[in-house]
């Protein structure tokens, strides 16, 4: 037959071989407004780390200021350091005779670094801190060569430092620098005959001019001990030869004005968490 009479096959719909998928449309999310999120976040953190007393500093490593934390706890890392750097173990009558104004508390919230030390010197001397530090005034008995302000550090060039964050102090009377760099004992032996209101130097040096009777304790009303690191992340308290002379210096001079109350401790400066947690461990 011809091909009018032949059924013609029906196309396949190729459309119904696949079927149609159904678009799924994507959820819109919430308005969140992510930066009002992460600004909220951010504050809770500061909160809790100030409760705990404690700050990021440096390679980002967790640091705490214990200074800012209650005085009982400071005296306790301190002897902590204390005993565990002269292997030695205080006597339950040598503990009493310490207390927790042996100790100064500083500013919560506040950096202790070089452009805020003057500030937080300010409020640990109180009302007398321009009578103190700042006055020329002529020498009484016993006056000479002796500091109100004692800054004790690891190195010449850390205590410097440290003094041009004390100008506010210094500018009618004269800093003492008890270091051995570009410095001769001679030159401070003579700097130490007039008044002296805020010194600042490493241990050795100043324990040679105390045992000379050049440097004077008598007007000593704070001893502030530089917590910072240095590159290898050693600090007054953990350097090799520095560690034992500031102790050496403490035991010898410092710790007598300490205890008898004449003279208070400032920690000042960040401190790794894990060293303080050791003291508070035992």
């Amino acid at each position: 037959m011809g091909n009018g009479s032949e059924k013609s096959k029906p196309r396949k719909n190729k459309s119904k071989l696949k079927p149609h998928k159904s678009i799924k449309h994507k959820k819109k999310p919430r308005n969140l407004n992510l930066g009002a999120r992460a600004e909220e976040k951010k504050g809770k953190e500061k909160v809790s780390a100030k409760k705990a007393g404690k700050t990021n500093a440096g390679s980002g490593s967790d640091m705490s200021l214990v200074s800012a934390g209650p005085a009982d706890r400071q005296l306790q890392f301190f002897l902590h350091c204390f005993q565990t750097s002269t292997k030695s173990k205080l006597s339950p009558l040598e503990l009493e005779a310490y207390n927790e104004r042996c100790m100064v508390k500083l500013a919560e919230g506040v950096n202790q670094d070089v452009e805020n030390l003057s500030d937080h010197i300010k409020a640990a001397f109180g009302v007398t801190w321009k009578e103190e530090l700042c006055e020329g005034m002529e020498l009484e008995d016993g006056e000479a060569g002796s500091p109100a302000l004692l800054v004790i550090s690891t190195s010449a060039l850390r205590s410097l430092e440290l003094l041009r964050g004390l100008k506010p102090f210094t500018k009618d009377c004269r800093p003492a620098k008890l270091f051995a760099k570009h410095l001769k004992v001679e030159e401070q032996v003579t700097l130490l005959k007039a008044r002296v209101n805020v010194a600042a130097g490493t241990p050795s040096r100043i324990k040679k001019l105390i045992d000379m009777e050049a440097l004077s304790l008598t007007r000593l009303k704070l001893v502030v001990l530089d917590m910072q690191r240095d590159a290898k992340a050693f600090s007054l308290f953990t350097l090799p030869q520095v560690s034992t002379e500031f102790w050496d210096l403490y035991k010898s001079h410092l710790e007598e004005k300490v205890t008898g109350g004449d003279s208070r401790i400032c920690l000042y400066g960040t401190i790794p968490t894990k060293e303080v947690n050791k003291a508070f461990k035992e």
